[in-house]
């Protein structure tokens, strides 16, 4: 896809995320389209679909819309060849203290599925069976 620019419904069924959700990142300044087409439509390149895919793994682990821009922003100066020593350090201590977060957010979730796990097995005794017994 490397030099392709894909439409908002490619990106959507790409991402999982939906068009609308994918339209207000847009309108919130977290990923905007890299161009338009000569009709108006949002294009989004590979660097764009990455962006959407980090903020979808961010948003279950409890990560505000700010804390989102903040981190593809700290993403970006390490990304950056021109960035200078000290916008990097800035970056790297605000994503580890990200990853700490969402490691703390990872334990909690995984707690939360084997209760889950659980009720389900419980509950299983009591389900119809695939004939519908």
């Amino acid at each position: 896809m490397s030099g392709t620019h894909l439409q908002i419904g490619e990106v959507a069924d790409r991402t999982g995320l939906s068009i609308k959700t994918i339209r207000h990142y847009d309108e919130v300044g977290l990923v905007a389209p890299s161009a338009r087409s000569a009709g108006g439509f949002r294009l989004y390149t590979d660097v764009d679909v990455d962006r959407l895919f980090a903020i979808r793994r961010m948003k279950p682990l409890g990560f505000t819309l700010d804390e989102m821009g903040e981190l593809l922003r700290s993403l970006a100066v390490l990304d950056d060849p021109a960035s200078t020593e000290a916008e990097r350090g800035v970056a790297r201590t605000y994503l580890a203290d990200c990853h700490g977060r969402a490691t703390q957010a990872c334990e909690k979730l995984s707690i939360q599925l084997d209760y889950a796990r659980e009720l389900t097995a419980q509950l299983s005794e009591f389900a119809p069976g695939p004939d519908g017994d």
